[in-house]
């Protein structure tokens, strides 16, 4: 048992190495800007050796884009303030991407690609916004229930609307976009919020 439980642990470490390499990679040079050798390389191994650890370039990527979450969901929870409201922190992943221009370039890339019900990451982005849009809507009814947050909204749909908004500006921001994302990102939830009233 300890036998095989030693190589496992080896290639889900080595997998982690891998996936911070192409992290810190692709966050500087870009998508397009990036290869496959230059990932391996950067992780200390061939590209026949990298590959093997994920089976396709494409399920490279995927994974890479997985690894981005989970920091995004770190940063989420920690916006919260331990309450974990995932509408300030779509918030705080907006802002920080335009510390990361090259990860934005990836996923606008790449979920545009996906959208092909063929392609073998078409499933992962659809579980990926099923379980955002389940967290924005909650976080909605629950600044409804506290009065912050105006009652006439669906938390449905402006879930759906939020996270457009958050793809929305990722695409933007590839084009000189005039304006700060986060910015305008508040702008609308301070459209949609209501005044907290003193008694």
């Amino acid at each position: 048992m300890n036998g095989s439980r030693g190589p496992y642990a080896k290639g889900v470490a080595k997998r982690a190495e891998i996936l911070r390499a192409a992290l810190a990679v692709i966050a500087r040079h870009g998508y397009r800007k990036t290869s496959t050798r230059e990932l391996a390389a950067a992780a200390g191994l061939s590209e026949a050796g990298m590959l093997h650890y994920f089976g396709s370039k494409e399920k490279l990527f995927e994974e890479v884009l997985r690894a981005r979450d989970e920091a995004d969901q770190a940063r989420i929870t920690a916006s919260g303030g331990g309450a974990g409201d995932s509408i300030d922190g779509l918030r705080a992943v907006v802002r920080h991407n335009g510390t990361v221009p090259g990860l934005v370039q990836l996923y606008s890339t790449f979920s545009a690609e996906a959208g092909d019900p063929e392609h073998s990451s078409h499933e992962f982005f659809v579980d990926r916004y099923a379980r955002l849009r389940a967290s924005l809507a909650n976080a909605v009814r629950t600044r409804q229930s506290a009065g912050t947050f105006t009652p006439d909204a669906d938390p449905d749909t402006i879930a759906t609307l939020l996270i457009a908004l958050s793809d929305g500006l990722q695409v933007q921001s590839q084009y000189a976009l005039p304006a700060d994302p986060a910015n305008l990102f508040t702008h609308l939830l301070n459209l949609l919020s209501t005044p907290k009233r003193d008694s």
